[in-house]
């Protein structure tokens, strides 16, 4: 019951302790418990909340999790940008500039692909993506979320941020007046604090916990043979007696030996005198556990955003399904966080190199989205009662000459 206390106690001061310091770091979600499903008699004890347990359990250790973070993060790293500068009353897409060779090769160490890749990694596993730009190199990096606080001052408004690395700290103040800051911080919404971000792992975090706690409960039985723990019955001989300490040592280490493990699974037992083997607990079929671990997949898929059918939860699957299952992923998970990165870039990146210039990205090269934009196309094709000049600006092109007529 201490233990119980401790992790309610602990949970409530994650939750209400946000304190509002000059110069110190804000409160954010942590826990020094580890991160897992452990076996507490009567109730169980759910995911700590610090960065470290979520990346080690929630990602390194759960395949669905380690799915879906790589599929949002990977897929969003090969966008291609595109870059426009406002002239008079239209603007005009620039095919080469500075900015867009600062994206495709952000610093010495990383192509743009992977500094995107890195960027939304670090925002679904914290809820945070915070990005450097050096004064010295103009070059980007991202630091890793954990290593990173913020800086508040008495009013609860962000004055800079604290970077940590062993002994190293560096801080990066927010200018007063201009509001300028070296570091950008992109984060996900969070009902409880107003300076950090939510991960989605913190929302599935106790189906995280199931999925983990099943395979490691299947791994087990596998271990021991396919057979859940039981119980040897040795009935007393007819004279009352019955096994000594030393005998019943021996006979628990023997059986071990000869029956435990993968290796000794299908053995035939054999058993002697008034000898008797009682399973404990339920069967695995009793348990359902294949149904449940698939449950908690799909409520892991749910809190990332990402249809069960491509992290391999492949009932009923067809190719049909699996193609609206993409455009789906696109437009209901990826484009918004794709729009939300483009917009905090425009704010803070996009205006170190020109005021008229505006950071996009090319909707016509995702081939998830290609279907419903030949749909699109087709329809607008085919409106007998829009000119050719309507119909371009319903696509994002501009009027040409003699195209203000229906045709």
């Amino acid at each position: 019951m201490a233990k119980i206390s401790n992790a309610i106690s602990t949970i409530k001061n994650v939750l209400e302790g946000i304190h509002r310091k000059s110069g110190k770091p804000a409160s954010r979600p942590s826990s020094e418990s580890a991160f897992a499903a452990c076996k507490i008699v009567g109730k169980p004890a759910w995911t700590s909340r610090n960065y470290e347990a979520l990346a080690h359990s929630g990602y390194s250790q759960n395949v669905i999790v380690f799915r879906c973070v790589n599929l949002i993060a990977k897929s969003l790293s090969n966008v291609h940008w595109l870059l426009y500068e406002q002239k008079a009353d239209d603007e005009y897409e620039i095919e080469s500039h500075e900015l867009l060779t600062l994206l495709k090769f952000p610093n010495p160490r990383q192509s743009g692909s992977a500094f995107i890749e890195n960027v939304f990694s670090q925002l679904l596993l914290s809820g945070n993506a915070f990005i450097h730009m050096s004064n010295e190199t103009n070059g980007l990096r991202v630091l890793r979320s954990d290593r990173v606080s913020i800086l508040v001052n008495p009013e609860g408004e962000v004055s800079g941020f604290e970077y940590k690395m062993g002994s190293n700290r560096q801080v990066y103040p927010i200018d007063a007046n201009t509001e300028a800051s070296p570091i950008l911080h992109i984060k996900t919404f969070h009902p409880l604090n107003d300076w950090y971000g939510m991960s989605p792992i913190e929302a599935a975090a106790r189906a995280i916990d199931q999925h983990n706690a099943v395979g490691e409960h299947n791994l087990s039985i596998l271990q021991n043979g396919g057979r859940p723990s039981g119980a040897l019955l040795v009935k007393p001989s007819a004279t009352g007696q019955t096994l000594t300490h030393e005998q019943r040592d021996s006979l628990r280490q023997d059986l071990t030996a000869l029956y435990e493990g993968t290796d000794n699974a299908g053995r035939i037992m054999v058993l002697e005198g008034n000898c008797d083997w009682k399973e404990m607990g339920l069967s695995p079929k009793d348990l359902d556990f294949s149904s449940g671990k698939n449950i908690s997949a799909r409520e892991i898929s749910q809190a990332f955003g990402v249809p069960p059918i491509l992290v391999g939860l492949t009932e009923d699957a067809t190719f049909s399904n699996y193609k609206e299952a993409r455009l789906n992923f696109w437009e209901d998970t990826l484009i918004p966080m794709l729009d939300h990165f483009v917009a905090e870039l425009n704010r803070w990146l996009v205006p170190h190199f020109s005021s008229s210039l505006r950071l996009g990205y090319d909707k016509d090269a995702i081939a998830a989205l290609a279907a419903k934009r030949d749909y699109i196309w087709s329809t607008i094709q085919s409106a007998s009662f829009l000119t050719i000049n309507e119909k371009r600006e319903a696509l994002g092109y501009g009027p040409i000459a003699g195209g203000s007529a229906l045709q």
